[in-house]
């Protein structure tokens, strides 16, 4: 394994979006953290585990104590479909694909192709085994950084329960943080930062609907059930009893999606006014060339597990027909739930989200007027697959375009 050298607790940590994080004002120090504890052991191929989360978390400690994240990166099943190997790699593993197409301002990436991992499989007597080490890395390492990364960030359930109580009682999350470090002697020993309490906050916020809200919206689906048998709704609600997803379809919506679910478009950029819930309408289009309604979501967070509970209530209402066609923007958790919704389902992506960031991807050229007016034309006037190519190389030759990735 390389050895820890000085300059690598000088690299920049960077977060998740790439932009590196300022701890000067806190000067951390994690042997700090791990005094007194046993030193984790390097990986080997005799070691093994009763279950999978026991391997991951061995290897997100020895990472933390080494200064690198980690990462499940890939799974393989067996012929019974349970799964029986098991990556877990260094959380820098992956190429950096950079999104911006002006070279003088390239931003930066955790990610540098790192292929330190390690390999388990899952022996007859149901233990998982390390069959295959990779120690050495290509990147230096930070043990000093290493409470930044979110592999190693969470909140527990007192803490949550406290920002909650906190929150409710009108105390700021700064102060809120504050005496959590207070109590706990120092930033180094308090397992999350204060953007983590302040998301989750948030959250919780979204999901805190008045007692007489819940039952008002309840109410009122009960009774338009009643004048007609035909409408559908389903709630979600949390483990603490509040009301968390909502989805709701009347009988005409029911029976337009007989005749126009072909091709439906999902979106959630709305907002409501109060509680900030991503409003998420299913929209078709009918005969006429006009959009219908399908069936409206209020939902409480933007992730996969939201958007399976959301995306089966619409297949329940629509009594299990499944969809032609889905469009989307290109949200990651959006398009891992329709791959386990709707697997036969084409997933393509909305053409107007793709066109919003023309500005942003094109702008820094000289020629970005004519650039934009040709690839709009391209898009919109191409009658078929082989014409629209055409004129997409043609296009890119023109304005030497073929470095820029996007």
């Amino acid at each position: 394994m390389e050895q820890l050298s000085d300059e690598s607790e000088n690299i920049p940590l960077l977060n998740e979006q790439g932009t590196e994080i300022d701890d000067s004002s806190k000067s951390l120090d994690n042997n700090q953290e791990e005094e007194g504890k046993d030193i984790m052991q390097e990986p080997n191929v005799e070691m093994s585990f009763n279950y999978i989360d026991e391997a991951f978390e061995y290897y997100r400690k020895y990472g933390k104590q080494s200064g690198f994240p980690v990462k499940k990166r890939t799974s393989r099943k067996g012929d019974d479909g349970s799964t029986r190997y098991v990556t877990i790699s260094c959380g820098r593993a992956g190429k950096f694909k950079s999104t911006t197409s002006n070279s003088l301002k390239p931003r930066p990436s955790v990610k540098t192709d790192c292929n330190a991992l390690i390999r388990l499989g899952k022996s007859p007597d149901g233990k998982w085994k390390i069959n295959y080490v990779k120690l050495e890395h290509n990147h230096g390492f930070s043990p000093r950084k290493s409470r930044y990364f979110v592999v190693n960030r969470g909140l527990s359930s007192s803490i949550k329960r406290r920002l909650e109580l906190n929150d409710v009682a009108k105390i700021g999350t700064n102060k809120s943080y504050n005496s959590i470090v207070v109590e706990a002697r120092g930033y180094e020993n308090v397992p999350f930062l204060e953007k983590d309490a302040r998301n989750h906050i948030e959250k919780m916020r979204r999901l805190r609907l008045k007692e007489g809200d819940a039952s008002a919206v309840q109410t009122y689906f009960l009774d338009m059930q009643a004048k007609n048998v035909n409408f559908f709704y389903a709630i979600d609600i949390n483990e603490k009893g509040r009301l968390r997803n909502l989805f709701w379809a009347d009988a005409r919506s029911r029976a337009a999606y007989h005749e126009f679910g072909d091709v439906i478009t999902f979106d959630t950029t709305f907002l409501t006014n109060k509680y900030e819930m991503p409003f998420a309408p299913f929209v078709g289009v009918n005969h006429h060339g006009q959009s219908i309604l399908l069936g409206c979501g209020l939902i409480s967070s933007e992730d996969k597990e939201t958007f399976v509970w959301l995306f089966k209530s619409w297949l329940a209402c629509m009594f299990g027909n499944a969809l032609g066609g889905i469009i989307t923007d290109q949200d990651r958790a959006m398009r891992n739930a329709i791959e386990i919704v709707f697997p036969n389902t084409r997933h393509r992506w909305c053409l107007w989200h793709i066109l919003k960031k023309l500005p942003e991807k094109l702008k820094g050229y000289a020629k970005y007027e004519s650039i934009s007016i040709t690839l709009l034309n391209t898009v919109y006037n191409s009658l078929s697959r082989i014409e629209f190519e055409e004129r997409w190389d043609e296009m890119i030759k023109k304005y030497e375009l073929q470095k820029n990735d996007w």
